[in-house]
């Protein structure tokens, strides 16, 4: 659950922008501020399954710009190298770190 959670997360801080305002809201309440359905139907004053189908739905939003768009992909690959590199650095393996950095060249 909590790779899940820490997933969607990395997803809407990426595609926010995408979303409607309640969407926003709603995932900000839910996963940010660890809101349950039922706190987030009563501020809303909607149905906690209405709450929980628009969390659900956004989710598969997200999951979908991300298919498309790929930006959390490149962003967890680039952050990869960067930890390899960082310790063939302070190993001294020069030469493994400027494969890692071509590999992060090459990335996009």
């Amino acid at each position: 659950m909590l790779e899940k959670t820490t997933r969607i997360n990395y997803l809407f801080d990426f595609y926010q922008e995408l979303l409607t305002d309640k969407q926003k809201s709603y995932m900000e309440l839910y996963y940010l501020e660890d809101y349950s359905l039922g706190e987030i139907s009563e501020t809303y004053d909607v149905s906690r399954q209405a709450v929980y189908d628009n969390i659900r739905r956004t989710e598969a939003m997200l999951e979908e710009y991300e298919s498309q768009l790929g930006l959390y992909e490149r962003f967890d690959k680039r952050n990869k190298i960067i930890q390899d590199m960082k310790q063939k650095l302070s190993n001294h393996q020069l030469e493994d770190t400027k494969v890692l950095l071509e590999q992060l060249e090459n990335l996009d």
